[in-house]
């Protein structure tokens, strides 16, 4: 089966490659079990966006029995740093200062949330360093 170039989830995708990222690997029923303790999902909406899902790339999938096991193609930090690209480039020209900003800015950004950035900037200057 050839694999859709088009490889950007959508959110209704987003969704239950949460789920499977944090499962592993899991069937259709399982995936929209957990969806239906969020919102009315339906059976069969589940698996067409599941099977669109598997031609897309985005999942990979194994026959059990008579079911198939889905499992994310890729791993959540490779669609996020792709998603993330694609943000940055269109929507703030390529500035990762002005997207910071605006993330930190619009939530309700708690203080550990704020520590663990602080951090994480602190990280990022020392390995700098440590490499000039």
């Amino acid at each position: 089966m050839s694999k859709n170039k088009n490889k950007k989830p959508t959110s209704a995708e987003l969704e239950i490659l949460q789920i499977l990222w944090k499962n592993g690997e899991a069937t259709v029923k399982t995936v929209n079990d957990i969806l239906n303790k969020k919102k009315d999902a339906g059976y069969t909406t589940t698996l067409k966006i599941m099977q669109i899902m598997f031609e897309k790339g985005l999942l990979d999938r194994e026959k059990e029995g008579r079911s198939h096991i889905y499992k994310p193609a890729k791993k959540e930090s490779e669609t996020q740093n792709a998603m993330l690209e694609k943000v940055l480039e269109t929507a703030f020209g390529g500035s990762a200062s002005k997207l910071v900003m605006q993330a930190l800015g619009r939530s309700k950004t708690s203080e550990a949330e704020l520590e663990e950035v602080k951090k994480f900037i602190e990280q990022i200057e020392k390995e700098r360093n440590e490499s000039e």
